[in-house]
């Protein structure tokens, strides 16, 4: 069994330490803001406005136990607690009538969301934040293209406004412009364009090592890393993109993985199937990725966190924000909309030589079909588990009986076909 990696330890203090800053901050009156994960952090980070993006403590909530607690909440603030559940545990939190008792000392209010409108129910969500006393929701718009690139992953870093569409940049390019306006007049702070040059530079030195990672791990034969491992040590960086300490991490994480790949440690030492895992991390159970290996061999070693980080983010050259509003234009067809997010899929799994893939379809997910369908025409067993991946009451025992049934169903009989790739 394969020790813990230092980074993901390393990146887990460092957010418990932040958050606890981010507690003195908040009560010294510095405004916080609530942010989704696809939206452009970068220009928080150049203004020094601090800020927490809902998806992480989300899976705080979950991994602690706490999802039906916030859960019920939301249900007794007569909203419902069966749809977007990623979105709503947050608000859930700012309900709690004992937030010292919350994970990690709770959320401090926030004085700005900050989110993407896809979804009806998304964008409810974000209105009932902004109907809060003190609290602004400013939305972004999402746009689409009709021409969709071919292999976009190797257009984006340098060839992004051919990618993404000249249009959708120039909106979401002027949405960002708007934004600043916003915070310079309600906070003060003043946006400086050296500082934001700076941000960039730093979010783009951290994709490509995280590209370089991922490549590491795909072509690794074992897998050296646990897929729970890598969440943290791509994911907390992430959410600090922009800084020296993220671009640091990052790198970090790729030396250690490229130890590890030298001295041929693995996740599991009996590894037989390599399974790849489509869909946002289980948080309620994180167990639930170890339960396999021991009696199947089976191990994951993917997951969309560390891929887009490595395919999703790195924006070179060109007019800043402008390769900001690139960055996030697009973001949610990367992961969600086909053919962007299938053909992507298809190629990592390829990458990566799965064997299955585990594909978690939630109530909200988008293009989940999609993205079954591609990966079965190209040959790799899918199954698809039907569940929300905070909200426990989807998940339980079942999960893994039909994981295990599948795999001896489907998955090891063609592994161990002579002509398997």
């Amino acid at each position: 069994m394969s020790e813990r990696l230092e980074t993901a330890r390393a990146a887990l203090a460092h957010q418990r330490a932040w958050f606890a800053r981010l507690h003195e901050r908040a009560a010294e009156g510095t405004p916080v803001a609530l942010v989704n994960a696809d939206t452009p952090h970068e220009i928080l980070r150049t203004m020094d406005i601090p800020y927490v993006v809902a998806q992480w403590w989300t899976s705080i909530i979950a991994a602690k136990g706490r999802g039906q607690d916030y859960l019920r909440l939301v249900r007794e603030r007569g909203l419902p607690d069966d749809i977007e559940q990623y979105n709503a545990l947050s608000l859930g939190s700012l309900l709690d009538p004992e937030p010292e008792s919350a994970p990690w000392g709770g959320l401090p209010r926030p004085s700005l969301v900050l989110g993407e409108t896809t979804g009806d129910a998304a964008r409810k969500i974000f209105d009932v934040w902004g109907a809060e006393p003190g609290t602004t929701f400013f939305p972004l718009e999402s746009a689409a293209e009709a021409e969709v690139p071919e292999r976009w992953w190797e257009l984006m870093p340098h060839r992004w406004e051919e990618a993404v569409g000249t249009d959708r940049i120039d909106l979401m390019a002027e949405e960002l412009t708007g934004l600043v306006r916003f915070l310079e007049a309600t906070t003060g702070r003043v946006f400086s364009e050296a500082r934001f040059d700076e941000v960039m530079a730093l979010a783009n030195e951290q994709a490509e090592w995280n590209r370089r990672t991922r490549d590491l791990i795909a072509a690794a034969r074992p897998c050296p890393v646990h897929v729970t491992d890598t969440f943290p040590a791509v994911m907390v960086p992430q959410w600090h993109r922009g800084t020296e300490w993220a671009r640091d991490a990052a790198r970090a994480l790729h030396d250690e993985v490229a130890e590890r790949v030298r001295s041929g440690r693995a996740a599991c030492g009996g590894e037989r199937l390599r399974l790849m895992w489509v869909g946002r991390g289980l948080w309620f159970d994180l167990d639930f990725y170890r339960r396999f290996e021991d009696s199947h061999g089976a191990v994951f070693v993917w997951s969309m966190y560390l891929a887009i980080a490595a395919d999703g983010y790195a924006r070179h050259g060109g007019e800043p924000m402008r390769a900001l509003a690139a960055r996030f234009a697009a973001f949610s067809d990367q992961l969600y909309t086909p053919p962007w997010s299938s053909e992507w899929y298809v190629k990592e799994a390829r990458h990566h030589g799965v064997d299955g893939v585990v594909h978690l379809v939630s109530d909200d997910e988008r293009g989940g079909y999609f993205t079954t369908r591609a990966l079965e025409a190209a040959g790799i067993p899918v199954l698809e588990l039907h569940a929300d991946n905070v909200d426990a009451r989807t998940g339980g025992e079942v999960l893994g009986r039909t994981v295990r049934e599948w795999l001896e169903r489907e998955v090891a009989p063609r592994a161990d076909r002579p002509d398997a790739q």
